[in-house]
Parts: C-alpha cells; sequence; structure tokens
C-alpha cells in the first residue's frame, strides 16, 4: 500500500526501491505498482477495486495565516447560517411597522381603548375579531408586566440571600484532579517532550513537522519527509511545549524508512526521553494518542485505536522518485499535515510508532487543497524506528537488509514476482546474494516471507525491512507452480541509493 505524507495526494502511486538487483547486496528502485493489498491514496471516485489502492506521504503543513488575521474566505461557524437580510431585502426580521404595534390610531385610540363619545360615555364595544385581539393584547401585556414583577421579586429576593432560585452543585471540588492514566493525564506528561520542527531549505520554502524526545544528549526522532527540505543548507527550528525554541541539525536519514534523527545544537538541561513502547505486542483495538502540529497548530492531541498491524504500505513524496517502505500500524486517530514525525502512543503513554502517513480521499479541503484526515493513518512500528535511530546516532547512515533480488512491481500475480528481463540474470538475482544462495531464480514468485503471506512487491519489501541484516527467515516461492520454502539468511546494503 502507499500513503500520501500528510498532504497532497501523489498524482501516481510512489516509486519504490525493489529488493535490489545489483551484484553486492543493493536493492533497485522501482516505481512501485498496484498490487492485491496495497492500497494507493487517489482521488475516490470511481472507487478501486479492493486492496489495489496506493497512497502517499503526509508532507509538512505550510505555515498558517498570522494570528488575528482572517483567511482569504472564513468558513461559517458551525451550525451558523448566513448572516440575516437587512429591513427591506426579504430577510428576518421584517421591517418595523410605520405605526406603534399597539394600535393605528396612536396612544389612546384604536386598539388600546375605545375613544370616548360626545358625552363622555364610553364608544360601543368592538364586535367580532378586532375585540378579541384587543382582549389578547391586553391579557399579554398583563402577563407579560407580571412576569416582570416576579422576576424583580425574586431578584429582590435573592439579593437579600433568602428564597435563591438558582441551585448549586453540591461537593463541587476546588481543584479539578485527572488522574495519570487518563488521555489528559498522558498527554499533559508527553507533550513537554514533543517539539514542533520547522525546515526551511536555502531558497526559504519548507514546512512544520513534529518530533519527540528521544534521549538526554538532544537527539530527536522524526520523519525523514519532514527535515528533507533543510538537509543540505537549510535551517531547523526545535520549538517545545512551552515556548521554547532551539536550532537543531540532522545527524543522519533514512529515505527507504522515512526516519530522520535530529539533534539540539544546545539542548536544554533536565531533558525527558519520551519512553518507547513494543510495537509487536500491539493488538488491534488497543487506544492511541496521536501528538503533533497538524496544519502548523502545535501541541494538538487526538485519540483513536489501533485499527489494524502489519499494513504494508509505500509511501511517498509526490514526485514519484523518493519512497519509503513500511509495514505500518493503522489508526483511526486523526492525523493531518503537520502531524509527520509525531509519536503516536499506547494507552500507556509510551511511544508505540512515528506517525508518517494518511490515506487521503482526495485533494480538496481545508488547508490550501492539503489532503486531511480521513480516519485511515499510519505509523512507523517503533520497534523498527529505534533500529534505524540508532544505527544514524551512531554512524549517520541507514543499514537495510536486502536478499539481492529485482522484484516486477508491474507483475499480476499473487506474490512477488522476481523480475525475469531488464538487466542480465546476473543483476536480476545476485549469485552471490541471499537470494542466490538460496537457489532462487529470475521468474520464481515469492508468496511468503517469515511465514506471512506475499502478495505484492512492496509488501514483499516492508516485510524485509521489518528485520536486520543476518536474521534467517524462511521464504516460500513457487517455481513452475510448485511450492518450496528454504532458509535465507539476510544480506545488507548501507546507505541510500
Amino acid at each position: 500500500m502507499s500513503t500520501e505524507n500528510e498532504g497532497t495526494a501523489a498524482p501516481k502511486p510512489p516509486a519504490a526501491p525493489s529488493v535490489p538487483p545489483a551484484p553486492a547486496s543493493e536493492t533497485q528502485d522501482a516505481a512501485p505498482a498496484p498490487a492485491v493489498g496495497e492500497p494507493v491514496t487517489q482521488p475516490l471516485p470511481p472507487t478501486p477495486a479492493p486492496g489495489t489502492e496506493p497512497t502517499q506521504q503526509i508532507p509538512p503543513a505550510q505555515a498558517p495565516p498570522a494570528y488575528g488575521q482572517a483567511p482569504a474566505q472564513a468558513p461559517e461557524a458551525y451550525g451558523q447560517g448566513p448572516a440575516p437580510a437587512a429591513h427591506g431585502a426579504e430577510g428576518w426580521p421584517p421591517p418595523p411597522p410605520t405605526v406603534p404595534a399597539y394600535g393605528a390610531g396612536g396612544h389612546g385610540g384604536g386598539v388600546w381603548g375605545a375613544p370616548l363619545t360626545a358625552d363622555g360615555a364610553p364608544a360601543p364595544k368592538p364586535k367580532g375579531r378586532g375585540g378579541l385581539i384587543a382582549a389578547v393584547l391586553v391579557a399579554a401585556l398583563l402577563a407579560g408586566g407580571i412576569g416582570g414583577s416576579v422576576g424583580y421579586w425574586a431578584a429582590e429576593r435573592s439579593n437579600n440571600g433568602t428564597g435563591s432560585t438558582t441551585i448549586s452543585a453540591a461537593n463541587t471540588p476546588k481543584d479539578i484532579k485527572r488522574e495519570a492514566g487518563s488521555i489528559a493525564g498522558l498527554a499533559a506528561g508527553a507533550l513537554p517532550s514533543v517539539v514542533t520542527i520547522e525546515a526551511s531549505a536555502g531558497d526559504g520554502e519548507g514546512g512544520t513537522g513534529t518530533g519527540f524526545v528521544y534521549d538526554q544528549q538532544g537527539h530527536i526522532l522524526t520523519n525523514n519527509h519532514v527535515v528533507a527540505s533543510a538537509a543540505n543548507g537549510g535551517k531547523l527550528f526545535a520549538t517545545f511545549s512551552d515556548g521554547k525554541r532551539y536550532d537543531a541539525e540532522v545527524v543522519g536519514r533514512a529515505q527507504g524508512y522515512d526516519v530522520a534523527v535530529l539533534k539540539l545544537k544546545t539542548p536544554p538541561a533536565g531533558l525527558k526521553p519520551l519512553p518507547l513502547g513494543d510495537s509487536d505486542k500491539v493488538a488491534v483495538g488497543d487506544s492511541t494518542i496521536a501528538i503533533g502540529a497538524p496544519f502548523g497548530l502545535s501541541n494538538t492531541v487526538t485519540t483513536g485505536i489501533v485499527s489494524a498491524k502489519n499494513r504494508p504500505v509505500a509511501s511517498g513524496d509526490g514526485s514519484g522518485s523518493k519512497n519509503s517502505y513500511m509495514s505500518a500500524l493503522q489508526t483511526d486517530a486523526s492525523i493531518n499535515p503537520g502531524n509527520s514525525g509525531g509519536p503516536l502512543l499506547d494507552g500507556r503513554g509510551a511511544v508505540i510508532g512515528i506517525n508518517s502517513a494518511i490515506q487521503s480521499a482526495g485533494n480538496g479541503g481545508f488547508g490550501g487543497g492539503q489532503a486531511g484526515s480521513i480516519g485511515l493513518g499510519f505509523a512507523i512500528p517503533i520497534n523498527q524506528a529505534k533500529n534505524v535511530a540508532e544505527s544514524l546516532i551512531k554512524t549517520g547512515k541507514p543499514v537495510y537488509p536486502v536478499i539481492s533480488v529485482s522484484v516486477d512491481l508491474q507483475a499480476k500475480s499473487e506474490g512477488a514476482k522476481i523480475s525475469e528481463q531488464g538487466a542480465a540474470a546476473s543483476e536480476l538475482v545476485d549469485p552471490n546474494g541471499p537470494a542466490g544462495k538460496a537457489g532462487l531464480k529470475p521468474g520464481d514468485v515469492i508468496t511468503e516471507f517469515g511465514g506471512k503471506p506475499v502478495d505484492s512487491g512492496p509488501t514483499l519489501i516492508s516485510m524485509i525491512w521489518t528485520y536486520k541484516p543476518g536474521d534467517t527467515v524462511k521464504l516460500t516461492y513457487l517455481r513452475g507452480g510448485k511450492p518450496t520454502t528454504v532458509d535465507i539468511t539476510l544480506g545488507s546494503r548501507v546507505g541510500d541509493k
């Protein structure tokens, strides 16, 4: 599945580095094609067949309008209709009558009272509806007068301290205390360790994302696509929830994993790293809390559940050339542009993932056409992100596990098919690589990896990258319709291509 970098939907599925076709142990980039089990973010109508949709990464949010500056076209407030039309414009309320409502004949005439005759006697009472209307008006005025008197009497009694008509809630606590394990308590504990990241390139372009404190030395964990624009000569700033802002620099980036590590140039004392959970032990239905800066709105907290596990996601930045793969945690916690790189917490407040991508229904909506949440968000499992972060901190470069084959991403097969053309056989399957040593050949279709079904090339890549170089994994492939299972020891590739 491919995803959207919290923002603009990609015009096509992002390209995906295949499991490399090269000699030595390198994966090969190729444009991913929609495959069974691989959702893709495209405008919904018409709806594609189940399991064939691509997605796209969530780009950093553009800065919102300055405080106090109205947008070009402000939306109507919730539940608030258009402003009433002016009097005389066929709106409500209607224009006032040309004479007072209490009668057309002036005070003392018409409805208010019958005029006197020449001898001073009252005129005959009006008959029919006129009299009834007068009576109703008088009754209404009397009722209004009585109501006013009663209200005044109640207010007087209240001011005197007796007979109050208001009821106070009994035993109202002076201080509202929230449990440490409540959402409010967990958010209060996590927010001081979450930062809003501002990245700007040399040409002034950039955006806003999120990160969180990884250790007391000042390392910040985030997404690669949040900081990519500032990686070469740009500027990076990290702002904490208390408003304090610090200069930061890139320690290392892993484009394929979409993980990056920053370091505060002058880290403050007393940094509190967020506790890391175990993403392998997460269960569907577990509570989740996402913290970030959607559309630049820092320190935003949203909640949901784990909607799915091991969701194969191929996410791109919209250019079709920079792609990432993950076996993602899916959540329905609201994630939008600017949430990228922020922590996804479990019900204990431990980080179980890095919010990285969303699937979007289309381009329209808030924020200059940027896509927004429809309840399909994806996070990089923290177990994988932690391994990548440790490598970046130690060496500044990512290390990828590989099987050294080239996968045909356009193949319509129930699995990941090893390419049969486009290069020499030795480049399609490195004879000295892990797959070659295990006996795989061009044209074989890999159907299982680590005991889990494989339905496409991107799925295979996302599965491989959940392991470490040197791990031994069972792999099942088809050749001529006959299944064969072998043990394969994963090789390694250092750095992005």
